[in-house]
């Protein structure tokens, strides 16, 4: 129980080195590329997914919106395989670092911003100031909206990292706890295994969850700009 409890979210480094952009890279090798004309089920179910998500975030876009297809699926496809990544013994989550959900946050809310004010301007600055605003309150209310459109890829980056973060911190605690109980109350220890077992299930689908929520308010705030 001596062990820093945030030892596992240190960047790990190698001969001085740090080595998050290998890592980073790491779950590209589980996204194989189809070479045969008959696939594996692995590679069937991995089209089947991408093809159902696909489907269903771009039917609320125009053709515009749709040609981000692509960019959002290799986004959640990355969420989700470093989310996975992070469940292993021994490894490294980059999704728990806040400066690495702010890299993948800003510029695609910038992007999305930028593409609602050359494509729809009028509406876009329609938002800062609702329809009906009362005259003595149009300042209030412009710098109100301004601020909670800036906080937007600081709201995605932080849900992420909370998110994750709080799952592992969780999973270590209770690992912990268990491998303490083990010599102390063996029954009390198969209870604290047994909810660590479900909460590695948990956590499973939180992975995929969180890529999804990710995806998905990136995809709603296209939406609002095309």
């Amino acid at each position: 129980m001596n062990e820093n409890l945030f030892s596992s979210f240190i960047t790990p480094s190698m001969m001085g080195l740090p080595i998050i952009i290998l890592i980073t890279l790491f779950p590209v090798i589980l996204f194989k590329t189809p070479t045969q004309l008959m696939n594996n089920r692995l590679i069937s179910l991995q089209m089947w997914m991408i093809k159902l998500t696909t489907k269903q975030m771009m039917m609320v876009h125009n053709k515009k919106g749709q040609t981000w297809s692509l960019l959002l699926m290799s986004l959640i496809s990355f969420i989700s395989s470093t989310n996975l990544l992070g469940l292993l013994p021994y490894s490294f989550t980059p999704t728990t670092q806040l400066s690495t959900n702010l890299a993948m946050a800003i510029p695609l809310w910038a992007g999305t911003v930028m593409i609602g004010f050359r494509h729809k301007t009028k509406s876009s600055l329609a938002h800062f100031l609702p329809q009906g605003t009362p005259t003595p309150l149009i300042p209030m209310l412009i710098m109100i909206e301004t601020v909670s459109l800036l906080i937007q890829p600081m709201a995605l980056a932080v849900r992420l990292t909370a998110n994750i973060t709080a799952g592992h911190l969780l999973m270590h605690l209770i690992g912990s706890a268990t491998l303490e109980l083990m010599s102390i109350n063996l029954p009390t220890a198969t209870i604290t295994f047994i909810l660590l077992i479900l909460l590695t299930l948990l956590e499973l689908a939180v992975a995929f969850i969180q890529a999804y929520v990710f995806t998905l308010l990136v995809s709603l705030y296209l939406h609002d700009n095309t």
